[in-house]
Protein backbone atom coordinates (compact mmCIF):
# COMPACT_ATOMS: atom_id res chain seq x y z
CA UNK A 1 0.00 0.00 0.00
CA UNK A 2 2.68 2.90 1.06
CA UNK A 3 4.47 1.24 -2.77
CA UNK A 4 1.28 2.67 -4.27
CA UNK A 5 0.87 5.63 -2.43
CA UNK A 6 4.17 6.42 -3.47
CA UNK A 7 3.53 6.04 -7.22
CA UNK A 8 0.40 8.80 -6.84
CA UNK A 9 3.55 11.54 -5.84
CA UNK A 10 5.78 10.30 -8.66
CA UNK A 11 2.96 10.18 -10.89
CA UNK A 12 1.55 14.18 -10.06
CA UNK A 13 5.44 14.56 -10.38
CA UNK A 14 5.72 14.05 -13.84
CA UNK A 15 2.66 14.93 -15.73
CA UNK A 16 1.22 18.59 -13.92
CA UNK A 17 -1.93 18.62 -15.71
CA UNK A 18 -3.21 14.49 -15.05
CA UNK A 19 -6.70 14.49 -13.35
CA UNK A 20 -6.52 11.11 -11.40
CA UNK A 21 -9.59 8.89 -12.05
CA UNK A 22 -8.54 5.92 -9.67
CA UNK A 23 -8.02 7.42 -6.53
CA UNK A 24 -10.91 6.11 -4.23
CA UNK A 25 -9.22 2.49 -3.47
CA UNK A 26 -6.27 3.65 -1.61
CA UNK A 27 -8.59 5.51 0.91
CA UNK A 28 -11.01 2.69 1.68
CA UNK A 29 -7.93 0.31 1.40
CA UNK A 30 -7.91 -1.41 5.07
CA UNK A 31 -4.15 -1.49 5.69
CA UNK A 32 -4.29 2.33 4.46
CA UNK A 33 -7.71 2.95 7.57
CA UNK A 34 -4.79 0.68 9.70
CA UNK A 35 -1.77 2.88 9.66
CA UNK A 36 -4.24 5.92 9.87
CA UNK A 37 -5.18 4.57 13.00
CA UNK A 38 -1.60 4.28 14.37
CA UNK A 39 -0.99 8.18 13.34
CA UNK A 40 -3.89 9.18 15.02
CA UNK A 41 -3.15 10.40 19.06
CA UNK A 42 -4.45 9.17 22.05
CA UNK A 43 -5.81 12.72 23.45
CA UNK A 44 -7.09 14.12 21.33
CA UNK A 45 -11.30 15.26 22.26
CA UNK A 46 -13.94 13.34 21.31
CA UNK A 47 -16.53 13.97 18.89
CA UNK A 48 -20.31 12.71 18.74
CA UNK A 49 -20.14 9.62 19.26
CA UNK A 50 -18.24 9.90 22.15
CA UNK A 51 -15.41 7.13 20.90
CA UNK A 52 -11.97 7.30 21.70
CA UNK A 53 -8.67 5.77 20.34
CA UNK A 54 -8.80 2.77 22.99
CA UNK A 55 -12.46 1.88 22.48
CA UNK A 56 -12.27 1.90 19.06
CA UNK A 57 -9.11 -0.43 18.85
CA UNK A 58 -10.64 -2.74 21.04
CA UNK A 59 -12.14 -4.34 17.80
CA UNK A 60 -9.85 -2.97 15.48
CA UNK A 61 -9.74 -5.21 12.86
CA UNK A 62 -13.27 -5.51 12.94
CA UNK A 63 -13.80 -1.89 13.07
CA UNK A 64 -11.53 -1.55 10.20
CA UNK A 65 -13.10 -3.95 8.10
CA UNK A 66 -16.99 -2.89 8.40
CA UNK A 67 -15.43 0.56 7.56
CA UNK A 68 -13.43 -0.28 4.50
CA UNK A 69 -16.61 -2.10 3.16
CA UNK A 70 -19.04 1.14 3.98
CA UNK A 71 -16.07 3.15 1.91
CA UNK A 72 -16.49 0.57 -0.86
CA UNK A 73 -20.03 0.70 -1.44
CA UNK A 74 -20.06 3.92 -0.88
CA UNK A 75 -22.77 3.78 2.23
CA UNK A 76 -20.16 5.92 4.72
CA UNK A 77 -21.43 9.01 5.58
CA UNK A 78 -19.86 11.19 8.06
CA UNK A 79 -21.49 12.52 11.58
CA UNK A 80 -21.75 16.04 12.42
CA UNK A 81 -19.19 17.40 13.93
CA UNK A 82 -18.96 18.79 17.57
CA UNK A 83 -19.01 22.83 17.92
CA UNK A 84 -16.32 23.63 20.59
CA UNK A 85 -14.92 26.54 21.47
CA UNK A 86 -11.55 27.81 22.51
CA UNK A 87 -10.21 31.49 23.38
CA UNK A 88 -9.10 33.59 20.57
CA UNK A 89 -5.85 35.45 20.98
CA UNK A 90 -5.98 39.27 21.74
CA UNK A 91 -9.62 39.01 21.15
CA UNK A 92 -13.13 38.69 23.52
CA UNK A 93 -14.01 36.36 20.80
CA UNK A 94 -14.03 32.67 20.85
CA UNK A 95 -12.80 30.95 18.04
CA UNK A 96 -15.22 27.70 16.93
CA UNK A 97 -13.58 24.48 16.16
CA UNK A 98 -15.43 20.97 14.97
CA UNK A 99 -14.65 17.74 16.63
CA UNK A 100 -15.00 14.93 14.05
CA UNK A 101 -16.32 11.33 15.43
CA UNK A 102 -13.47 9.20 15.68
CA UNK A 103 -14.21 6.65 13.21
CA UNK A 104 -14.40 10.13 10.50
CA UNK A 105 -11.07 11.00 11.25
CA UNK A 106 -9.85 7.85 10.60
CA UNK A 107 -11.49 8.50 6.99
CA UNK A 108 -10.10 12.23 6.99
CA UNK A 109 -6.86 11.20 7.71
CA UNK A 110 -6.96 8.32 4.74
CA UNK A 111 -8.05 11.02 2.22
CA UNK A 112 -5.33 13.48 3.26
CA UNK A 113 -2.73 11.16 3.23
CA UNK A 114 -4.38 10.00 -0.52
CA UNK A 115 -4.78 13.69 -1.95
CA UNK A 116 -1.35 15.53 0.24
CA UNK A 117 0.97 13.38 -2.19
CA UNK A 118 -1.00 14.98 -5.18
CA UNK A 119 -0.82 18.41 -4.12
CA UNK A 120 2.35 18.65 -2.47
CA UNK A 121 3.75 18.26 -5.76
CA UNK A 122 1.22 20.83 -7.01
CA UNK A 123 1.46 23.74 -4.71
CA UNK A 124 3.71 26.90 -5.08
CA UNK A 125 7.35 27.25 -2.81
CA UNK A 126 5.39 30.43 -1.75
CA UNK A 127 2.97 28.64 0.72
CA UNK A 128 4.23 27.15 3.89
CA UNK A 129 1.27 26.40 6.43
CA UNK A 130 0.37 22.53 7.41
CA UNK A 131 2.61 21.29 4.53
CA UNK A 132 5.03 18.03 5.46
CA UNK A 133 8.31 19.71 5.92
CA UNK A 134 7.42 23.10 6.09
CA UNK A 135 6.99 25.56 9.20
CA UNK A 136 6.35 28.81 10.38
CA UNK A 137 10.07 29.25 10.52
CA UNK A 138 10.81 28.68 7.52
CA UNK A 139 8.44 31.36 6.26
CA UNK A 140 9.82 33.77 8.56
CA UNK A 141 13.20 33.37 7.34
CA UNK A 142 12.29 33.07 3.42
CA UNK A 143 10.52 36.92 4.97
CA UNK A 144 13.43 38.63 6.35
CA UNK A 145 15.88 37.28 3.77
CA UNK A 146 13.65 38.81 0.67
CA UNK A 147 13.15 41.83 2.58
CA UNK A 148 16.75 42.40 3.12
CA UNK A 149 18.36 41.34 0.19
CA UNK A 150 15.51 41.96 -2.51
CA UNK A 151 14.46 45.69 -3.58
CA UNK A 152 11.54 45.65 -1.14
CA UNK A 153 10.11 48.90 -0.55
CA UNK A 154 6.69 48.14 0.42
CA UNK A 155 4.83 45.50 2.05
CA UNK A 156 1.13 45.12 1.76
CA UNK A 157 -0.72 43.24 4.95
CA UNK A 158 -4.17 41.51 4.53
CA UNK A 159 -6.38 39.56 6.39
CA UNK A 160 -9.40 37.06 5.44
CA UNK A 161 -12.72 38.10 7.20
CA UNK A 162 -13.84 34.33 8.77
CA UNK A 163 -11.93 32.13 6.20
CA UNK A 164 -12.80 28.67 7.58
CA UNK A 165 -16.34 29.89 7.47
CA UNK A 166 -17.19 30.99 3.89
CA UNK A 167 -15.05 28.54 1.73
CA UNK A 168 -17.71 28.05 -1.08
CA UNK A 169 -18.07 24.47 -1.70
CA UNK A 170 -19.57 24.66 -5.09
CA UNK A 171 -15.79 26.48 -6.08
CA UNK A 172 -14.06 23.50 -3.38
CA UNK A 173 -15.09 20.68 -5.90
CA UNK A 174 -14.01 22.97 -9.23
CA UNK A 175 -10.85 23.35 -8.00
CA UNK A 176 -10.03 20.07 -6.79
CA UNK A 177 -11.65 18.29 -10.28
CA UNK A 178 -8.31 19.99 -11.59
CA UNK A 179 -6.41 17.30 -10.26
CA UNK A 180 -9.44 14.60 -9.00
CA UNK A 181 -11.31 12.86 -11.33
CA UNK A 182 -11.86 9.92 -9.38
CA UNK A 183 -16.10 11.42 -8.73
CA UNK A 184 -16.10 8.92 -5.37
CA UNK A 185 -13.54 11.49 -4.05
CA UNK A 186 -15.37 14.13 -4.75
CA UNK A 187 -18.68 12.53 -3.62
CA UNK A 188 -17.06 11.81 -0.13
CA UNK A 189 -15.46 15.46 0.28
CA UNK A 190 -18.83 16.76 -0.84
CA UNK A 191 -20.47 14.58 1.99
CA UNK A 192 -17.74 16.13 4.46
CA UNK A 193 -18.36 19.09 3.58
CA UNK A 194 -21.71 19.21 4.29
CA UNK A 195 -22.11 16.92 7.41
CA UNK A 196 -23.22 19.35 9.44
CA UNK A 197 -22.35 21.24 13.07
CA UNK A 198 -23.79 19.69 16.58
CA UNK A 199 -24.47 22.38 19.33
CA UNK A 200 -26.39 22.57 21.84
CA UNK A 201 -28.39 19.43 20.78
CA UNK A 202 -28.88 21.00 17.50
CA UNK A 203 -27.81 19.90 14.07
CA UNK A 204 -26.72 22.80 11.50
CA UNK A 205 -26.66 22.58 7.96
CA UNK A 206 -23.24 22.97 5.99
CA UNK A 207 -23.73 25.44 3.30
CA UNK A 208 -20.50 26.48 3.08
CA UNK A 209 -16.87 26.48 5.38
CA UNK A 210 -14.51 23.60 6.50
CA UNK A 211 -14.16 23.26 10.05
CA UNK A 212 -11.36 24.30 11.46
CA UNK A 213 -10.50 21.14 13.94
CA UNK A 214 -10.85 18.82 10.97
CA UNK A 215 -8.15 16.92 10.33
CA UNK A 216 -8.48 17.22 6.35
CA UNK A 217 -9.46 21.04 6.66
CA UNK A 218 -5.69 22.31 6.33
CA UNK A 219 -4.92 20.64 2.92
CA UNK A 220 -8.68 21.53 1.47
CA UNK A 221 -7.96 25.22 2.55
CA UNK A 222 -4.52 24.92 1.23
CA UNK A 223 -5.83 23.96 -2.31
CA UNK A 224 -8.57 26.38 -2.01
CA UNK A 225 -5.31 29.46 -2.03
CA UNK A 226 -3.74 27.65 -3.97
CA UNK A 227 -6.02 28.59 -6.86
CA UNK A 228 -7.55 31.45 -5.39
CA UNK A 229 -3.94 33.65 -4.43
CA UNK A 230 -1.16 31.50 -4.72
CA UNK A 231 -1.24 30.69 -8.74
CA UNK A 232 -2.90 34.65 -9.53
CA UNK A 233 0.19 36.40 -7.65
CA UNK A 234 2.63 34.12 -9.12
CA UNK A 235 1.36 34.03 -13.17
CA UNK A 236 -0.28 37.28 -12.57
CA UNK A 237 0.91 40.01 -9.59
CA UNK A 238 4.40 39.23 -10.39
CA UNK A 239 4.57 39.40 -14.43
CA UNK A 240 2.11 42.55 -14.53
CA UNK A 241 4.42 44.27 -11.76
CA UNK A 242 6.49 47.00 -12.49
CA UNK A 243 9.31 46.80 -10.18
CA UNK A 244 9.89 43.11 -7.91
CA UNK A 245 7.08 41.55 -6.46
CA UNK A 246 7.18 38.41 -3.77
CA UNK A 247 4.37 36.78 -1.53
CA UNK A 248 3.82 34.66 1.22
CA UNK A 249 1.67 32.60 3.01
CA UNK A 250 1.02 30.37 5.85
CA UNK A 251 -2.86 29.23 5.99
CA UNK A 252 -4.75 32.13 5.66
CA UNK A 253 -2.04 34.50 7.10
CA UNK A 254 -0.31 35.85 3.98
CA UNK A 255 1.34 38.76 2.77
CA UNK A 256 3.15 40.31 -0.17
CA UNK A 257 6.14 42.92 -0.89
CA UNK A 258 7.40 45.29 -3.57
CA UNK A 259 9.48 47.46 -4.57
CA UNK A 260 6.87 50.06 -6.21
CA UNK A 261 4.01 52.19 -4.31
CA UNK A 262 1.99 51.63 -7.15
CA UNK A 263 2.44 48.02 -7.54
CA UNK A 264 1.01 47.59 -4.25
CA UNK A 265 -1.75 49.91 -4.00
CA UNK A 266 -2.60 48.10 -7.93
CA UNK A 267 -2.42 44.70 -5.70
CA UNK A 268 -4.26 45.93 -2.69
CA UNK A 269 -7.17 47.23 -4.81
CA UNK A 270 -7.42 44.08 -6.95
CA UNK A 271 -6.61 41.70 -4.06
CA UNK A 272 -10.67 43.02 -3.04
CA UNK A 273 -11.94 42.20 -6.04
CA UNK A 274 -10.17 38.90 -6.97
CA UNK A 275 -11.27 37.30 -3.19
CA UNK A 276 -15.16 38.79 -3.52
CA UNK A 277 -14.97 36.35 -6.96
CA UNK A 278 -14.71 33.56 -5.00
CA UNK A 279 -17.14 34.37 -1.60
CA UNK A 280 -14.70 36.00 0.68
CA UNK A 281 -13.62 39.30 1.78
CA UNK A 282 -10.53 41.34 3.36
CA UNK A 283 -10.90 42.56 7.38
CA UNK A 284 -10.83 46.55 6.86
CA UNK A 285 -9.49 47.31 10.35
CA UNK A 286 -6.56 44.10 9.16
CA UNK A 287 -5.70 45.55 5.59
CA UNK A 288 -2.85 48.04 4.92
CA UNK A 289 -0.18 48.84 2.64
CA UNK A 290 2.78 50.67 4.30
CA UNK A 291 6.56 51.78 3.28
CA UNK A 292 9.20 49.37 4.80
CA UNK A 293 12.19 48.45 3.76
CA UNK A 294 15.81 49.94 4.13
CA UNK A 295 14.93 53.78 2.91
CA UNK A 296 11.41 53.28 5.54
CA UNK A 297 13.36 54.78 8.31
CA UNK A 298 15.25 57.31 6.30
CA UNK A 299 11.62 58.41 4.60
CA UNK A 300 9.56 58.30 8.05
CA UNK A 301 12.16 60.38 9.80
CA UNK A 302 12.07 63.19 7.43
CA UNK A 303 8.46 63.21 7.86
CA UNK A 304 8.64 63.96 11.54
CA UNK A 305 7.63 60.36 12.87
CA UNK A 306 8.37 56.86 13.08
CA UNK A 307 8.44 53.51 10.06
CA UNK A 308 5.57 51.81 10.18
CA UNK A 309 5.78 47.95 11.33
CA UNK A 310 3.38 44.96 10.82
CA UNK A 311 2.40 41.54 11.78
CA UNK A 312 2.55 38.36 10.74
CA UNK A 313 2.66 34.89 12.43
CA UNK A 314 2.63 36.00 15.91
CA UNK A 315 5.60 38.87 15.25
CA UNK A 316 5.58 42.56 14.88
CA UNK A 317 8.57 43.28 11.98
CA UNK A 318 10.07 46.45 12.42
CA UNK A 319 12.77 48.33 10.50
CA UNK A 320 16.01 48.63 12.55
CA UNK A 321 20.11 48.47 12.15
CA UNK A 322 22.94 46.67 12.78
CA UNK A 323 25.73 47.57 14.77
CA UNK A 324 27.22 48.92 11.52
CA UNK A 325 24.27 50.77 10.64
CA UNK A 326 23.13 48.85 8.20
CA UNK A 327 19.39 47.95 7.60
CA UNK A 328 18.13 45.17 9.59
CA UNK A 329 14.37 43.65 10.20
CA UNK A 330 13.88 43.18 13.47
CA UNK A 331 11.03 41.10 15.29
CA UNK A 332 9.51 41.25 18.80
CA UNK A 333 6.64 38.88 19.80
CA UNK A 334 3.36 40.15 18.89
CA UNK A 335 2.05 42.71 21.75
CA UNK A 336 -1.12 40.71 21.60
CA UNK A 337 -0.03 37.28 21.82
CA UNK A 338 2.36 38.03 23.94
CA UNK A 339 -0.66 39.93 26.38
CA UNK A 340 -2.64 36.92 25.49
CA UNK A 341 -0.31 34.70 27.18
CA UNK A 342 0.11 36.34 30.39
CA UNK A 343 -3.58 36.61 30.48
CA UNK A 344 -3.73 33.27 30.33
CA UNK A 345 -1.02 32.43 32.77
CA UNK A 346 -2.40 34.81 35.51
CA UNK A 347 -5.69 32.64 35.01
CA UNK A 348 -4.30 29.59 35.73
CA UNK A 349 -2.00 30.71 38.56
CA UNK A 350 -5.01 32.12 40.39
CA UNK A 351 -6.88 29.46 39.22
CA UNK A 352 -4.15 26.29 40.93
CA UNK A 353 -3.62 28.23 43.99
CA UNK A 354 -6.86 27.10 45.41
CA UNK A 355 -6.47 22.85 44.73
CA UNK A 356 -2.09 22.38 44.51
CA UNK A 357 0.41 22.63 47.05
CA UNK A 358 3.13 25.32 46.42
CA UNK A 359 5.04 22.46 45.59
CA UNK A 360 2.79 21.07 42.66
CA UNK A 361 2.12 25.08 41.12
CA UNK A 362 6.03 25.39 40.78
CA UNK A 363 6.44 22.18 38.89
CA UNK A 364 3.52 22.74 36.84
CA UNK A 365 4.45 26.20 35.45
CA UNK A 366 7.85 25.24 35.32
CA UNK A 367 7.59 25.34 30.92
CA UNK A 368 9.97 26.85 28.51
CA UNK A 369 9.45 30.84 28.33
CA UNK A 370 11.34 33.05 26.80
CA UNK A 371 13.17 36.00 28.80
CA UNK A 372 10.37 38.12 28.96
CA UNK A 373 7.91 36.21 29.44
CA UNK A 374 9.72 34.28 31.85
CA UNK A 375 10.00 37.53 34.18
CA UNK A 376 6.61 38.65 33.99
CA UNK A 377 5.67 35.08 34.42
CA UNK A 378 7.98 34.27 37.35
CA UNK A 379 6.19 37.77 39.62
CA UNK A 380 2.75 36.43 38.17
CA UNK A 381 3.53 33.36 40.06
CA UNK A 382 4.79 34.64 43.41
CA UNK A 383 2.27 36.76 43.04
CA UNK A 384 -0.25 34.12 43.40
CA UNK A 385 1.63 31.32 45.50
CA UNK A 386 1.72 34.20 48.17
CA UNK A 387 -2.07 34.62 48.36
CA UNK A 388 -2.62 30.57 48.96
CA UNK A 389 -3.23 31.70 52.55
CA UNK A 390 -3.41 34.92 54.96
CA UNK A 391 0.53 34.66 55.73
CA UNK A 392 2.70 35.24 53.43
CA UNK A 393 4.80 32.49 52.08
CA UNK A 394 7.48 33.45 50.40
CA UNK A 395 9.95 36.29 50.44
CA UNK A 396 11.70 36.68 46.82
CA UNK A 397 14.57 35.23 48.37
CA UNK A 398 12.99 32.08 49.78
CA UNK A 399 10.81 32.21 46.57
CA UNK A 400 14.30 32.44 44.53
CA UNK A 401 15.37 29.01 46.48
CA UNK A 402 12.35 27.56 45.69
CA UNK A 403 12.64 28.00 41.84
CA UNK A 404 16.48 26.55 42.23
CA UNK A 405 14.68 23.70 43.58
CA UNK A 406 12.24 22.47 40.60
CA UNK A 407 14.91 24.03 38.39
CA UNK A 408 13.16 26.56 37.34
CA UNK A 409 14.22 26.77 33.41
CA UNK A 410 16.40 29.41 31.93
CA UNK A 411 15.44 30.98 28.07
CA UNK A 412 17.29 28.74 25.87
CA UNK A 413 16.68 29.59 21.96
CA UNK A 414 15.51 26.92 20.34
CA UNK A 415 14.96 28.86 16.59
CA UNK A 416 17.08 31.87 15.54
CA UNK A 417 15.00 33.92 13.60
CA UNK A 418 17.89 36.00 12.50
CA UNK A 419 17.68 35.27 8.70
CA UNK A 420 21.56 35.68 7.86
CA UNK A 421 22.63 33.92 11.45
CA UNK A 422 22.57 30.11 11.65
CA UNK A 423 23.50 29.10 15.44
CA UNK A 424 20.89 26.71 16.13
CA UNK A 425 20.59 26.02 20.14
CA UNK A 426 22.21 22.34 21.77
Amino acid sequence: MATDLKRIGERARKEPNLAFTSLYHHIADVDNLRACYHQLKADKARGVDGVSKEEYGKNLEENLQLLSEMLSRMGYRPQPSLRSYIPKPGSDRKRPLGISSFEDKLVELSVKRTLELIYEEAFEDVSYGYRPGRSQHQCLDALGRTIQQERVSYVVEADIKGFFDNVNHAWMIKFLEHRIGDQRVLRLITRMLKSGIIEDGLVKASERGTPQGSILSPLLSNIYLHYVLDLWFCRRIMKQSRGEAYYFRFADDFLACFQYKSDAESFERRLMVRLEGFNLALSPEKTQSIEFGRFARENAQKRGGKPKEFTFLGFTHYCGKTRYGKFKVKRRTSRKKFGESLRNFTEWAERARRYLTKGEMLRKAKTRLCSTYQHHATRILFKWINRKSQRRSYTWEGFNRALDWVKWPKPNIRKDLNPFRRAEAI
